[in-house]
């Protein structure tokens, strides 16, 4: 089994993290955001690699700065 880049890890747990904090769940996300909720957990455990196409999809369902998404530090990964 292939193990999960950390960066894929720490962004999938930013999303499930402010996902819950807006009380969306993942279907909610995936029609708001125009994809598959299947698609948006996978990328919440980290076994997707996201386009910027759909980060930024995901950050206007979230009604977040795309920022906020991809402030991943150097300790997270």
């Amino acid at each position: 089994m292939k193990s999960k880049n950390k960066i894929l890890i720490t962004f999938g747990e930013k999303v499930l993290e402010i996902r819950k904090e807006k009380g969306l769940s993942q279907e909610e996300l995936a029609h708001k955001a125009d994809l598959h909720r299947t698609y948006i957990g996978m990328i919440e455990r980290a076994e997707k690699n996201i386009t910027l196409i759909n980060i930024e999809k995901i950050a206007n369902a979230l009604n977040i700065d795309i920022k906020e998404l991809l402030a991943i530090n150097d300790e997270n990964i």
